[in-house]
């Protein structure tokens, strides 16, 4: 079994006037969804620094995190993974809340988001989203 290790963000604020959450469109191997900003944690690195590191390269902008929300673990049967050919994957997703102190917003580059944006709150049912966008919404009382 294959262990993966990922930090995200639940980044809320006020946008054009309304109530607005931070996400980024993964896009990869055929696979899509709006997902929290976040991704894998490289070796050695602390999961704050990652999460803050991956808000900057899939959003553009400078996090600050206000606290650590959940934890999440899963075990995706080898059926449902990207790669083929490889066993069961148990992923360990780490949830904090932030807030934007700086940058631009900006989609990724050569990454696996493709856009980055402002989705009001009340809009988020409605998208096409991945699981893990319900779990910290859940985490930060959002549902």
């Amino acid at each position: 079994m294959d262990t993966r290790i990922a930090a995200y963000a639940v980044v809320v604020a006020e946008h054009e006037g309304r109530p607005s959450m931070l996400l980024a469109h993964w896009n990869e191997l055929g696979r899509s969804g709006w997902t929290l900003p976040g991704g894998g944690i490289d070796p050695g690195e602390d999961p704050a620094d990652a999460a803050v590191r991956e808000v900057r390269e899939e959003t553009g902008y400078e996090a600050e995190l206000e606290g650590l929300l959940g934890i999440d673990s899963v075990v995706v049967s080898p059926e449902r993974r990207l790669q083929t050919g490889r066993g069961p994957l148990h992923a360990l997703r780490i949830v904090y809340r932030a807030r934007v102190v700086g940058g631009e917003l900006r989609d990724e580059v050569g990454g696996t988001t493709d856009t980055a944006a402002w989705v009001p709150l009340d809009t988020v049912d409605t998208l096409d989203r991945v699981e893990l966008l319900d779990i910290g919404r859940r985490f930060a009382g959002l549902l």
